[in-house]
């Protein structure tokens, strides 16, 4: 193959939320998501009983591809939930998956 074109990425057409991977995990996870547009993103976990533990991410981000990692290390075997907000000039978008950490 002869590639001499640059590859130009661009900015995500749509709001986008990955499972985590991998899940189950011990003890970190990824989690991926996609901005179309800039915004205030705040991203937060959860245990079943809807207690809040951490928040992995509060802050302004441009429109793009973005991923974190999360360590479970302090948390014990279960299921526990992720959710993802953004506050935007093009609208709001949350959305909540879970996730399940096994030691």
């Amino acid at each position: 193959f002869n590639l001499t074109n640059d590859v130009n990425i661009g900015v995500p057409e749509t709001f986008k939320v990955s499972q985590n991977y991998p899940n189950p995990f011990n003890p970190s996870t990824k989690i991926n998501y996609d901005l179309p547009s800039d915004g205030y993103v705040n991203v937060k976990i959860f245990d079943m009983s809807g207690k809040e533990l951490f928040t992995a991410v509060n802050q302004n981000q441009t429109a793009g591809y973005y991923s974190f990692t999360f360590d479970g290390s302090s948390l014990s075997t279960g299921a526990y939930f992720y959710r993802v907000s953004v506050t935007g000039s093009s609208g709001n978008f949350v959305i909540t998956k879970k996730m399940m950490l096994v030691k």
